[in-house]
């Protein structure tokens, strides 16, 4: 992300300094009904931070007037949650393998919930192992925790009064059930992937259409729920994060829609590009490498799908993965990538079956496409789904899952997964083709 140019600076700082005084030209009336039919929301009202009950009036931000009634209602939902919660203590709870969009949105909901008083602990339960992920957290200080589901057991969780889902509906965290039974109720679910299930939660703001939940929370700051300040080295580098979080969501911005580069243009202004280019110049690890050679060599192409199994990875280099299918997806008449590998978890002695895909075909539904090749489990929950143009899949081996010494025996369970996860991806690539059930 380039710095924004000075055109672009200058018409937000006039239209911030001037919302409601912008003369328009006779000739331009007619396209601007669109802004004349759709006035400014009222102002959003919360308590100040004196706690003197005297209410303070927050302004939004000019290019804020397209906003729609359904997210004006949404931001003032959160802040009413909000309020109800003032003074609680909330986990913050990401998918097990955190992206750039999950920390960035879940660090920005922690600092607007410090305005209610309410403070948030963020945490996840995989690990970090894509390199510009562990480069945000280390450079900008981003206050994440890695938390096992053994350390969860073992806390004292009676000093919670809620948890948040941030960028995802549970489904991708191991950490949910513990807390659950533990009695904490979801109080927040923010994100923008399809719905994978029933949530009871208090407010849900699930947008399936919109391309990152950092463009969701960016929304959040427009509105007026937190007033960043370029000042604050804390603003600076959580502006950064989020606007990585969304230019990876959006293939850099290239397949972000009217939503997101208004949230973009709003972060220009508080974000350090020094910062966000040193995350985005972190080096591929040797591992990362490793895993894009074995997809290149074992990758069958039909019907422009790139289909490739790379074994088995370590539980630290499972990002390798999507990495594999972002590259691959780049290869002439290819339009879809999917690579998958079994992961071990020598900690827990697991072993899971984890897919992902990336597709440039527009036509092309990753959420519809990986539930329809792998279906549900026992209790109904799908083993995958996706959002736009991106999906992933895993799979537990069960029975079949543990660390053994035979390499013969490796090899044969491999090929036996690697045969079967083909063979439902194949069944829908090549749906003309006969695949026998089972």
């Amino acid at each position: 992300m380039h710095d924004s140019s000075p055109s672009l600076d200058s018409l937000l700082l006039l239209t911030e300094t001037h919302p409601l005084s912008v003369q328009v030209a006779p000739n331009t009336v007619e396209q601007t009904d669109q802004f004349a039919a759709r006035p400014l929301q009222p102002s959003l009202r919360s308590q100040s931070s004196n706690h003197s009950g005297a209410n303070q009036i927050v302004q939004p931000f000019a290019y804020d007037v397209p906003r729609s009634s359904e997210q004006s209602q949404k931001v003032e939902e959160l802040h009413q949650t909000l309020e109800r919660h003032r003074g609680d203590r909330q986990l913050l709870i990401l998918q097990d393998f955190p992206d750039p969009d999950a920390l960035s949105s879940a660090w920005t909901y922690k600092l607007i919930a410090q305005k209610y008083d309410i403070q948030c602990e963020m945490v996840y339960a995989g690990t970090l192992s894509h390199q510009e992920n562990v480069a945000l957290v280390k450079l900008t200080n981003l206050p994440v925790q890695r938390l096992t589901p053994q350390v969860l057991k073992s806390r004292d969780l009676s000093k919670y009064q809620g948890c948040a889902l941030l960028d995802n509906q549970g489904t991708t965290s191991q950490l949910l059930p513990s807390v659950q039974q533990a009695g904490i109720p979801i109080t927040v679910v923010i994100d923008h992937h399809s719905m994978q299930g029933d949530l009871n939660a208090e407010f849900v703001d699930i947008r399936p259409y919109t391309r990152a939940t950092a463009t969701i929370l960016t929304q959040y700051l427009q509105a007026g729920l937190l007033k960043l300040d370029s000042n604050t080295s804390e603003h600076v580098k959580c502006a950064t994060a989020l606007m990585h979080g969304l230019r990876s969501d959006t293939n850099a911005l290239r397949q972000a829609g009217e939503e997101d580069f208004l949230a973009a243009a709003y972060l220009s202004r508080f974000y350090d590009a020094q910062l966000l280019n040193a995350v985005l110049q972190s080096s591929r690890s040797r591992q990362v490498m490793d895993v894009i050679e074995r997809a290149l060599k074992n990758r069958i192409v039909q019907n422009n799908f790139s289909i490739a199994g790379v074994g088995y990875l370590r539980y630290d280099d499972r990002d390798a993965i999507p990495q594999a299918a972002d590259f691959l997806v780049t290869e002439e008449n290819v339009h879809t990538a999917v690579v998958y590998g079994i992961v071990h978890d020598e900690d827990e002695e697991l072993e899971v079956v984890v897919g992902s895909l990336r597709t440039d075909k527009l036509t092309l539904d990753p959420d519809e496409f990986i539930k329809e090749a792998f279906g549900q489990d026992a209790q109904g929950r799908f083993f995958g789904g996706g959002r736009s143009q991106a999906g992933g899949f895993e799979i537990p081996l069960g029975f079949l899952s543990g660390f053994t010494e035979s390499s013969e025996y490796a090899k044969m369970k491999w090929g036996v997964f690697d045969a079967q996860v083909k063979q439902k991806l194949l069944r829908l690539v090549n749906p003309d083709q006969h695949y026998p059930n089972g």
